[in-house]
């Protein structure tokens, strides 16, 4: 049971901070299927400083491993400023902006780390390598039973990710500009009229979208892969979605359907385990959360509420 927790939580919370930055971007009335693409821009980025940066320092510095996430924000706030302006500028199709930013995210940053690979460390690698990164565990706290696990061998970055979840949540919900972003997704025109420019409101929730996949993208590097290749474009950011959705929108719900992703994946390995099947079934337990999501989407779709004005393209001629 404490394994399942404990390797749940891991996989949950990259997710939950990813499906946030999705939040951020719908709740303004853009659709980001763009995720996908940004945590692989963003996990290149902070990937690419740590192995250049891993000469005088090396890899295991907790400094190296901060600022890694600090650049990752930086490269997935950047990539998606191209979502922003293809959406809000040139006012195209945003479902077909995210999936080319998807597919452009798969191959410009194979192509950049096979050439950086080549052209600096002189290696025909297609991957940075990074290592996992290391956990702690919080004593006395991590004794208790069954809840004890939630302290035991936790990542830095998932304290990183609940502070900024926290921080995140304050700032839809409980300040001004949220209040504008939200109204962005219902009636923008009223936005508008009220003095606010809509298009500067989207622009900026774009980037934080960007930002906070590039964070999920990090994460991943350092947990689940120990290295950035084209492996970390699996769908992670497509669970997101899928949990923003379920979520109706909506932080903490969503936080909800991002821990049941968490924990039927890693429940699934653990009675792999228990059966001691080969390691080939591992594999298929990876679709556990994909089918998870399929279900759900049977069950549940008819209760979502989605922003009013999400997708639509504002017009401020038009009323």
């Amino acid at each position: 049971m404490s394994r399942i927790i404990i390797d749940g939580l891991s996989f949950a919370l990259p997710l939950f901070i990813m499906a946030i930055g999705g939040i951020y971007s719908e709740r303004s009335g853009v659709t980001n299927l763009a995720i996908e693409g940004l945590q692989g821009f963003g996990a290149f980025v902070g990937a690419l400083f740590v192995v250049l940066t891993s000469g005088t320092q090396g890899t295991d510095s907790q400094v190296i491993f901060y600022l890694a996430f600090l650049f990752a924000m930086i490269g997935g706030m950047v990539y998606s400023l191209l979502h922003a302006l293809l959406c809000v500028k040139f006012k195209a199709n945003q479902v077909i902006s995210g999936v080319v930013i998807n597919i452009l995210a798969m191959a410009l940053t194979a192509f950049l780390t096979k050439q950086v690979n080549k052209s600096v460390f002189n290696q025909p690698s297609d991957k940075f390598q990074l290592g996992v990164s290391a956990r702690f565990t919080v004593p006395v706290l991590s004794d208790i039973p069954v809840v004890g696990a939630v302290f035991t061998n936790v990542y830095p970055f998932e304290v990183i990710i609940l502070v900024v979840a926290v921080v995140a949540w304050f700032v839809l919900y409980k300040s001004r500009y949220g209040l504008h972003l939200r109204a962005c997704g219902d009636n923008p025109h009223a936005v508008d009229a009220a003095g606010r420019n809509v298009g500067q409101i989207r622009t900026v929730a774009i980037m934080v979208s960007g930002a906070l996949s590039g964070i999920g993208g990090m994460c991943f590097a350092y947990s689940i892969s120990a290295q950035f290749s084209e492996s970390i474009y699996v769908g992670y950011g497509y669970l997101a979605i899928a949990a923003m959705i379920f979520g109706n929108w909506k932080i903490l719900p969503t936080l909800g359907a991002c821990l049941l992703f968490g924990f039927a994946r890693s429940a699934g390995y653990q009675i792999v385990q228990v059966l001691e099947k080969p390691s080939s079934y591992s594999d298929l337990v990876m679709i556990l959360p994909y089918l998870l999501t399929l279900l759900l989407l049977i069950f549940f779709s008819k209760y979502n509420r989605a922003p009013k004005a999400l997708g639509e393209i504002y017009d401020k001629g038009k009323r």
